[in-house]
């Protein structure tokens, strides 16, 4: 891609997060925080008028990227949606470096994008990350027990629906327990970053939602191991998933996560299986 292509790919850029900036000062309910994402947002736009005195054109920003970015920030949050967008800065420094000698007036487009990083991670803060801890309890619990149970109740009794309406109400039981377990834990935490109530809420709600998608694959399917395998599937997506929020929301390495969940989640399924194996050999229990 020539120079004159690049930079009218950030001349888009910069009027799209022109933009996702203004949109997402409007959902904000913090004063604060919305200061921050609209002085951003009219940085956003000068940034974009020096490259359209630059390249002499008009460009549309692009609609599907300011909707997608509006559409995380409400759903996970907008410290994950801001840092997902940052994520492509090292690059734009690198090209700002690149054409500053023959446009001066870039200069000062790079310093506000480092300007800008620092605000919207230092000042900005999210509900979801501060019980992000509440959220991996009921998520990683849910995941290894209900994946071994599962497993192990998928070669003991061999019924679908018997082993779908066996796993839903031991989930929905151990989410309340997760629940009350959530909350006496944050308690006795001295810190006093999260209200014990809302920690609770996060832990049962984790739990309650990865038993129902580990369970749904056992009242579809008619065979026990194809509702394992797609069990087992699900399983690993919703590592995937989680990590990946973690990983942006958090800046730590995807792979180590993904790799130690995702093997112990797996390992207890197999474990869980073999035990389902010797006991129906052993007791000779044919449901």
């Amino acid at each position: 891609m020539g120079r004159h292509a690049r930079i009218l790919r950030m001349q888009r850029a910069e009027h799209t997060e022109h933009h996702i900036y203004r949109r997402l000062a409007a959902l904000s309910s913090d004063p604060r925080n919305r200061e921050i994402l609209e002085t951003v947002a009219r940085d956003e736009y000068r940034h974009y008028e020096v490259w359209r005195s630059i390249t002499g054109r008009d460009v549309a920003p692009q609609g599907w990227k300011i909707r997608l970015y509006v559409a995380l920030a409400r759903i996970f949050g907008l410290s994950f949606a801001l840092k997902l967008m940052e994520g492509g800065e090292d690059r734009a420094q690198a090209f700002y470096r690149e054409v500053v000698t023959q446009y001066p007036q870039v200069t000062a487009i790079g310093e506000d994008e480092k300007r800008h990083e620092k605000a919207l991670v230092t000042l900005l803060k999210d509900e979801r990350l501060s019980y992000a801890g509440a959220i991996v309890l009921g998520l990683n619990d849910a995941l290894v027990e209900l994946t071994g149970t599962l497993a192990g109740l998928t070669l003991a009794f061999a019924n679908s629906s018997l082993i779908a309406v066996t796993g839903l109400i031991m989930g929905i039981a151990a989410s309340l327990s997760m629940a009350s377990s959530g909350y006496l834990s944050a308690q006795e935490e001295d810190g006093g970053e999260t209200e014990p109530l809302k920690s609770a809420v996060y832990t049962g709600a984790a739990y309650l939602v990865t038993v129902l998608v580990l369970v749904s694959p056992y009242f579809i399917a008619d065979s026990v191991f194809v509702a394992l395998g797609v069990m087992l599937a699900l399983s690993v997506l919703i590592i995937a998933a989680y990590t990946f929020y973690i990983a942006v929301a958090k800046e730590v390495a995807f792979a180590p996560r993904f790799g130690k969940m995702a093997a112990i989640s797996v390992g207890v399924a197999v474990i869980s299986f073999g035990i389902g194996w010797l006991l129906k050999t052993v007791i000779g229990v044919d449901v």
